[in-house]
């Protein structure tokens, strides 16, 4: 665990340190509070030992700074100090720290008071974590890792909102894979989800960076192309359609599958109104008629 040691007094930085680092701890220190401040600044802190009167910021200043900068992951704070009173510890308290040790300590009960620090730091991690994967869960599909339908929607919307702030087109692409039925009915839906992974990986491979890409639903994909005008939405959703019509996958019995799909592009000018449901039926009037037209191929909303 990375721990931040504040003190003036010398004698107590190296106590402490030797300490610590005993247990394994990764220990910094710092001399006074506005040292410890600009490494916080800097270092990923998990446990904050400090002083309370130190020169410049002291003790309950520094836990107040920590508090109130929000740091992506909590920060667990043991105030040190030789004031020992009732209100002296509910003022410690109150400041933000989250426990506090009078000098002179003992070593057993610094031990300790550290230990239930790393207990709850650890709860924390792993409340996060969850929260990650909970997160993740409701914008991604479950199947693919792609972004989900919701997840594409909303960041449709936004990109649109900074396109026409930017003064820049925007475009998006609908990709509905060419006679996907007959594969689940052929070999089976095992092999038709493990199909839908490998053409997901196809098409982000192709894609850049800053594009959105996801599974709208079913066998049909969706790019969102910030930025992008028609033409160049074009050619990139040329190469996802020539991208999967190369990609093969072996089959168990030793067989291999081919997919093709078809593609509509539709985009919009940042002086146009069309909102993003416009902008879809737009894209897949462009895919309904890249089918009618043999499939396999891409055609664009042309606004005529």
């Amino acid at each position: 665990m990375r721990v931040l040691i504040v003190d003036d007094d010398e004698s107590y930085r190296l106590l402490l340190t030797k300490i610590l680092a005993h247990k394994k701890h990764d220990v910094i220190a710092a001399a006074d509070g506005h040292s410890a401040w600009e490494l916080l600044q800097i270092e990923p802190i998990q446990l904050v030992i400090s002083d309370w009167i130190m020169p410049g910021i002291d003790g309950p200043e520094l836990i107040k700074r920590i508090r109130n900068a929000h740091f992506p992951n909590y920060i667990y704070i043991i105030l040190l100090t030789a004031r020992s009173s009732i209100d002296d510890i509910v003022d410690g308290l109150e400041s933000g720290a989250d426990d506090y040790l009078t000098k002179p300590f003992d070593v057993e009960e610094l031990r300790a008071r550290v230990a239930i620090g790393e207990r709850i730091l650890d709860l924390e991690r792993r409340l996060r974590e969850a929260l990650d994967r909970q997160k993740h869960l409701a914008t991604h599909d479950y199947l693919t890792g792609m972004l989900n339908r919701r997840a594409l929607y909303d960041g449709a919307n936004n990109e649109l909102m900074h396109a026409r702030q930017a003064g820049k087109p925007m475009s998006i692409v609908m990709i509905d894979m060419d006679y996907f039925k007959n594969v689940n009915d052929e070999h089976g839906h095992l092999i038709g989800d493990q199909a839908l992974c490998l053409i997901s990986e196809t098409i982000t491979k192709i894609t850049r960076d800053n594009d959105l890409v996801g599974r709208w639903g079913g066998e049909e994909f969706m790019l969102v192309l910030p930025g992008t005008d028609l033409e160049e939405a074009r050619e990139i959703a040329e190469h996802v359609r020539s991208g999967i019509a190369t990609t093969i996958m072996q089959l168990p019995d030793g067989f291999h599958l081919y997919m093709k799909a078809s593609c509509g592009v539709s985009s919009v000018h940042p002086d146009e109104a069309a909102t993003i449901d416009i902008m879809v039926q737009r894209a897949d009037e462009a895919l309904y008629r890249a089918k009618r037209e043999g499939r396999n191929r891409v055609c664009q909303f042309d606004k005529g």
